[in-house]
C-alpha cells in the first residue's frame, strides 16, 4: 500500500511538474487549483486532551482535453490523527509515528455530447450530489457517507461509476447512474468514535465482557453489489425540482445473528456478532427557490427495505443442556416505507447579517418509523469590514428524541464561530463546540467533549 501511494504522489508531482507551465502559458486547457487546510481542535475539561489533528492538502486538476471532453480530479493528501504509539516497534514504522493517508476523491472523464447532441457522460470516480438541502440531504444515497468526522455534516465519498445526463431542453433533463461496487459509510474516529455505535442492552444478571464482530459483504457481482439511481431534474415557477429513485443497499450494517458465550460463573459473557448490509429501495423529492427574498427548500426520501430485517440470538451456549437450539428472533427493521425529510429557510439581511433555518426528521444513521428523531438547526452570522471578519453568535442544534419525556431524551450543540479573511485566499477561523444530552441519540453522547477549534484554510 505505502508502494502504490509513493507511486500515485510521483505520478501527481510528475504530472504537475510538466504541465503547470503549459498552465500558465493556456489556462483554459489546465486549471490547477486546491487547499491548505489545519483543523485542530482540543478538549475544554482539563486536561485539555488534543481531539482532532488534521493537516490536508487539497490537489484539483480540471482539464479541458478537447470541446467535448474533460478530466477532472480531486486528491487529498494528510496527516490526521494523533501517533499511537505503544511499543518501541512502532518507533521505526513512520507511518505510526507520523501517520498520513492519501485518497482520491474524485478522478473521472465527462464526455459531452456523447452519441447524440443531448447526452453527458461521466466516467471514474465521482461525487454524485443530490439533493437541494444545506449539507443534510435525505435523498443523497448514491455516494457512501464519510462519517471521520461527525461535525463535518454531509461529506460522502466518491463512488466509481457512470453517470449519464440526457438534456430535454434547458429546464428539464434526465440523469441515470450505475455503480458496480457497494462501498459502506466509514465510521467516525478519534472521540466521535462511539457516537453512530448503538447502546448495548444487556439482559439482567448478565455482564459484557467481551465482544467482536464480522461482517459479511455481499458478494461483489452484477446482482450483489451494484448500485442503481435514476432522477428527472425541472425547473418549474421560479422553483428548481427533482424525483429520484435509488435502488441500493444501508451503508451502515446491521446485525442480524448474535452468539452469547458464557466465560465465567458470575455472568459473564462473550458476544459475537454477524453484520450485513440489507437492500433498500429510496424514492426522493425535492425542490428550492425563493419567496419574497427568502430562500427556501424541502426534500424528502419514502425508504422501503426489500427485505424485513431480523436478529437472532442463539443462546445454545447459555444452555447447553437443552434439547434443542435455544434462539430468539426480533424483528429490528419492518418491511415498511419510512420517511425522512428536512425542510428550511435562509435570508440575507440588508445589514449584511445572514440567517438560516432547518428542521430534519431523521439522521442519516436513523431507521425505521419510530426511531427517527427530531432535529433543529439554527446559525445567524454577521459580517463586517466588507465581509473579511464574519461572527456567528448563534449556531447550532436542538435534538429531541422522544417528545413525551423531552428533559431525559435531547441533545443541545451551540457552536459559536469567529473567521477573519487575512488575504482574499486566506483564512482564519475560531469557534467552539459545546454538548449536552440525555438518552440514547447521536450528540447526546458527545455530552461532556466540549471543545476549541482553530482552523486556516488558504486556496491557491
Amino acid at each position: 500500500m505505502k508502494r502504490l501511494n509513493l507511486i500515485i504522489l510521483g505520478v501527481i508531482a510528475l504530472l504537475f511538474s510538466v504541465n503547470i507551465t503549459k498552465a500558465q502559458e493556456n489556462a483554459d486547457k489546465l486549471k490547477l487549483s486546491g487547499e491548505l487546510m489545519t483543523d485542530q481542535r482540543f478538549l475544554l475539561d482539563d486536561p485539555n486532551d488534543w481531539a482532532w489533528n488534521e493537516n490536508r492538502l487539497t490537489l484539483k486538476l480540471d482539464k479541458k482535453i478537447t470541446d467535448n471532453s474533460k478530466f477532472y480530479s480531486e486528491v487529498w493528501l494528510r496527516n490526521i490523527g494523533l501517533p499511537q504509539i505503544n511499543s518501541s516497534a512502532d518507533l521505526y514504522n513512520k507511518g505510526i509515528v507520523d501517520p498520513y493517508n492519501l485518497e482520491i476523491r474524485e478522478a473521472y472523464v465527462q464526455l459531452f455530447g456523447f452519441l447524440t447532441k443531448n447526452l453527458d457522460v461521466k466516467i471514474g470516480r465521482q461525487r454524485i450530489v443530490w439533493g437541494t438541502a444545506d449539507k443534510l440531504n435525505p435523498t443523497d444515497n448514491l455516494n457512501p457517507y464519510d462519517l471521520e468526522d461527525v461535525l463535518d455534516f454531509g461529506r460522502h465519498r466518491g463512488s466509481d461509476a457512470i453517470s449519464l445526463d440526457y438534456y430535454f431542453n434547458s429546464e428539464f433533463s434526465l440523469q441515470g447512474v450505475y455503480i458496480p461496487f457497494f462501498q459502506p459509510a466509514n465510521m467516525p474516529v478519534g472521540i466521535f468514535a462511539n457516537a453512530l455505535t448503538p447502546e448495548m442492552e444487556m439482559p439482567q444478571g448478565l455482564t459484557l465482557k467481551d465482544f467482536n464482530d464480522q461482517i459479511n459483504m455481499p458478494r461483489y457481482n452484477l446482482a450483489e453489489s451494484s448500485t442503481a439511481g435514476i432522477k428527472f431534474k425541472g425547473f418549474a415557477a421560479g422553483f428548481d425540482f427533482s424525483l429520484s429513485y435509488v435502488w441500493g443497499r444501508d451503508g451502515m450494517p446491521l446485525a442480524t445473528y448474535n452468539t452469547f458465550t458464557p466465560v465465567d460463573t458470575m455472568g459473564g459473557i462473550s458476544i459475537h456478532s454477524d453484520l450485513s448490509f440489507y437492500r433498500t429501495h429510496i424514492f426522493g423529492a425535492d425542490l428550492a427557490g425563493s419567496i419574497g427574498g427568502v430562500g427556501i427548500w424541502a426534500e424528502a426520501a419514502v425508504f422501503l427495505p426489500e427485505h424485513e430485517q431480523i436478529m437472532t440470538t442463539d443462546l445454545s451456549a447459555m444452555y447447553p443442556l437443552s434439547p434443542v437450539p435455544v434462539t430468539q428472533d426480533t424483528v429490528i427493521l419492518k418491511k415498511e416505507t419510512y420517511v425522512k425529510f428536512v425542510v428550511g429557510a435562509d435570508y440575507n439581511f440588508a445589514n449584511g447579517s445572514y440567517l438560516n433555518f432547518q428542521y430534519m426528521h431523521g439522521f442519516m444513521n436513523e431507521r425505521g418509523r419510530d426511531a427517527l428523531n427530531d432535529y433543529f438547526f439554527l446559525q445567524y452570522q454577521m459580517k463586517f469590514f466588507d465581509d473579511k471578519l464574519k461572527f456567528t453568535p448563534l449556531a447550532g442544534g436542538f435534538i429531541v428524541s422522544d417528545w413525551n419525556d423531552v428533559k431525559n431524551n435531547y441533545a443541545l450543540i451551540y457552536a459559536p464561530a469567529l473567521s477573519y479573511m487575512t488575504t482574499d485566499n486566506a483564512e482564519i477561523i475560531l469557534s467552539t463546540a459545546l454538548f449536552d444530552g440525555k438518552g440514547d441519540n447521536t450528540f447526546a453522547k458527545l455530552a461532556g467533549y466540549n471543545m476549541m477549534m482553530f482552523k486556516l484554510k488558504y486556496n491557491f
